[in-house]
């Protein structure tokens, strides 16, 4: 059974719809009204506030707590500066993705890690002869993002803090009504966002007060509906969709490297150790048996399926993550993982698994649409990821 997040008691009275779903235990709002629409809208218009408490949240700390984060990701983390965010993969023995996550360093020797999936355990398996201590504080730091062209003024408006120059994956210290806050320019949306950090005992007072002082900002509450279609345009991957954890994966096919994720950018094997190492260095030679990619599908082909019978095309809002097969010269080459109309770029657009050498932008495939219980296939094309890229989201002043 799940219970309520840091700020239940403001989203309940908020969620028109009872839209719910179950995200690490607590409740989390699907959509607020009958239709995401006005929280999407909000995201890429205005300013939404989602609140991702749910996330697992750990803070390490100790003269070896940068030994052990780089012993873990595949990112170089004695690189990190002090307030600066990465988001990288961790991964077995085998190099199989475990989690994706942020790694913040909130000192030299302390650093806030964000997943999807506990990994404490994890942590505590690599941390052996280490002077570092781990501490899950899932249930003590309580976290909303604040997304959208308009969050940057909000926040200036609200926070006392430095935002106008905050960098992009930076993060800074300030308070809100008076609450101690970690504020980072990061999210999950792919537009310009902040995350905010605090006490889970005084989030209600946050969430307050960002409300309030966003009206003139056309705030918005929103939910995860929204934020699925937000995240696809942005290229962004979900655990168990999009990828498994090798921790949860039932066979080696559910398993994924970073190179099959396209996040090669994110591995550095040069003159460094970390858990995978080995196995990426021979990927990295031989080129990924897969990857995933960014699908633009073809429209007209869609509507032209209704029209052949009677029918307006009927796409649903939210994001499907069902998937499907994608094809390439009558056969099946990948399955598309979640797909969903973009509202903003007027597309057809999927996250999809192909199989090498299809994977370079411009390759053509054919998806499978099923009309009417028949199935179909319409073109569809690699293309660059994300899909939607506003030059909002990294500018410096935000606002």
């Amino acid at each position: 059974m799940p219970i309520g997040s840091a700020v239940h008691a403001r989203t309940f009275p908020l969620c028109e719809s009872l839209n719910y779903r179950e995200w690490s235990g607590y409740y989390a709002v699907s959509a607020y009204e009958a239709h995401h629409e006005h929280e999407y809208n909000a995201i890429r218009n205005a300013s939404a506030l989602i609140d991702v408490s749910p996330l697992f949240k750990y803070r390490l700390s100790g003269r070896d707590a940068v030994r052990l984060v780089d012993r873990v990701i595949t990112r170089d983390a004695f690189k990190l500066a002090v307030g600066q965010v990465c988001y990288t993969p961790w991964c077995d023995e085998h190099g199989k993705v475990i989690d994706d996550g942020t790694v913040t360093r909130l000192s030299e020797d302390t650093f806030r890690w964000t997943a999807a999936d506990p990994s404490l355990r994890w942590f505590t398996q690599n941390a052996i002869g280490l002077d570092v201590a781990i501490e899950d504080i899932s249930e003590q730091v309580a976290a909303l993002a604040l997304q959208g062209p308009t969050s940057g003024g909000l926040l200036g408006a609200v926070a006392d803090a430095d935002i106008r120059n905050l960098k992009y994956f930076r993060m800074t210290r300030g308070a809100i009504a008076g609450v101690p806050v970690e504020i980072s320019r990061t999210g999950y949306t792919g537009d310009l966002g902040y995350e905010i950090w605090m006490p889970w005992d005084r989030a209600v007072d946050v969430w307050d007060a960002l409300m309030t002082g966003g009206r003139p900002f056309d705030i918005h509450p929103a939910g995860m509906l929204a934020l699925d279609v937000a995240r696809v345009e942005a290229g962004l991957l979900l655990i168990d969709v999009d990828f498994h954890s090798s921790k949860k994966a039932l066979i080696e096919s559910q398993k994924y490297t970073p190179f099959e994720m396209g996040l090669g950018r994110l591995v550095q094997l040069d003159a460094r150790p970390f858990v995978g190492r080995g196995p990426l260095l021979e990927e990295r030679r031989r080129g990924p048996a897969r990857q995933i990619v960014g699908l633009d599908i073809s429209w007209p082909a869609v509507e032209k399926l209704y029209d052949g019978v009677g029918l307006a095309p009927q796409i649903a809002a939210a994001a499907s993550r069902t998937a499907v097969p994608v094809y390439r010269s009558g056969r099946q080459a990948g399955r598309a993982t979640t797909t969903t109309w973009s509202p903003v770029l007027k597309k057809l657009i999927a996250l999809a698994t192909v199989d090498a050498p299809y994977y370079a932008e411009g390759a053509s495939f054919e998806l499978e649409v099923t009309v009417e219980a028949v199935r179909h296939r319409v073109p569809a094309t690699v293309v660059k990821t994300p899909f939607f890229n506003p030059p909002r989201k990294t500018a410096t002043p935000a606002f």
